[in-house]
């Protein structure tokens, strides 16, 4: 299993899955370039915090979106 983030508040499947939400990642970096690049994406969709997690075990988070 790789990174993955998750969202606060949790999206309905439908929406995490149309911003990328439930893609995982071989490594760190590669989750936190899409983090960036999704960043405004998920702002607009309601998300007020993500959380970074590897393999079920937190890498770091919640962080705020929140400007």
């Amino acid at each position: 299993m790789g990174y993955y983030w998750t969202a606060t508040p949790a999206l309905p499947e439908d929406v995490a899955a149309a911003l990328g939400l439930e893609v995982e990642f071989d490594d760190q970096a590669r989750a936190e370039a899409w983090l960036t690049s999704a960043y405004a994406e998920l702002a607009e969709a309601g998300v007020h915090e993500v959380s970074l997690y590897e393999a079920g075990r937190l890498v770091y988070g919640p962080m705020s979106l929140d400007a």
